[in-house]
């Protein structure tokens, strides 16, 4: 069975008052996330891999090759939309702030490390709080790489392929940084996923 570009969970104008355009998600969206789509089915049409879900592909496959890539990336993009919101931003409460300050000592010092990953990844990649098994931890990964193949389980994600950024930011990685945290950063999404581990 094919795979399909997931809908958004919101509008692609909802954002637009947030700092992240409509023309933003017509491309990182609609062009690149559509193409990881269609090169994945392309890769897995006729193969054994054809019947299998995201996740176990992902799994198989190995790291860094196309069938890795094109996977993980359709799997990394639709989680990273639903850890944005139009009605996000500002800083989490309840058990995530618990679980938070817990781990990292404050809000701020986890904001300044998951802020320290992301602006320090080299070329493309991706900043993530994860769940390790032994409590939560900041992580980063480069290109497709992700959580889930160092049994980790994902909680939040920021893109920081120039692709998420270039259009609303420019080279201002950092500006895209605060502002997902400011503006965008979905804290529901967070605590679904802490209720999971």
């Amino acid at each position: 069975m094919a795979f399909e570009l997931p809908p958004l969970p919101f509008a692609k104008d909802a954002l637009a008052s947030r700092g992240m355009s409509e023309e933003t998600l017509d491309y990182h969206y609609g062009k690149h996330h559509q193409t990881y789509v269609n090169n994945l089915n392309g890769l897995v049409e006729g193969t054994d891999h054809a019947d299998k879900s995201l996740e176990d592909i992902i799994k198989a496959a190995e790291t860094h090759s196309g069938l890795f890539n094109n996977a993980a990336q359709v799997w990394n993009h639709t989680f990273f939309w639903n850890c944005l919101s139009p009605t996000g931003g500002g800083e989490p409460t309840g058990e995530v702030a618990d679980a938070i300050n817990s781990a990292f000592g404050s809000v701020q010092a986890f904001r300044e490390e998951f802020t320290d990953a992301a602006k320090t990844q080299f070329g493309s990649g991706w900043a993530w709080l994860v769940h390790d098994g032994s409590g939560l931890k900041v992580m980063k990964t480069l290109n497709a790489d992700m959580p889930l193949k160092h049994d980790a389980q994902p909680l939040l994600t920021l893109d920081v392929w120039e692709h998420a950024y270039y259009i609303d930011f420019r080279n201002a990685r950092p500006g895209f940084i605060d502002n997902f945290f400011d503006q965008l950063v979905n804290w529901d999404q967070v605590a679904q996923g802490l209720a999971a581990v």
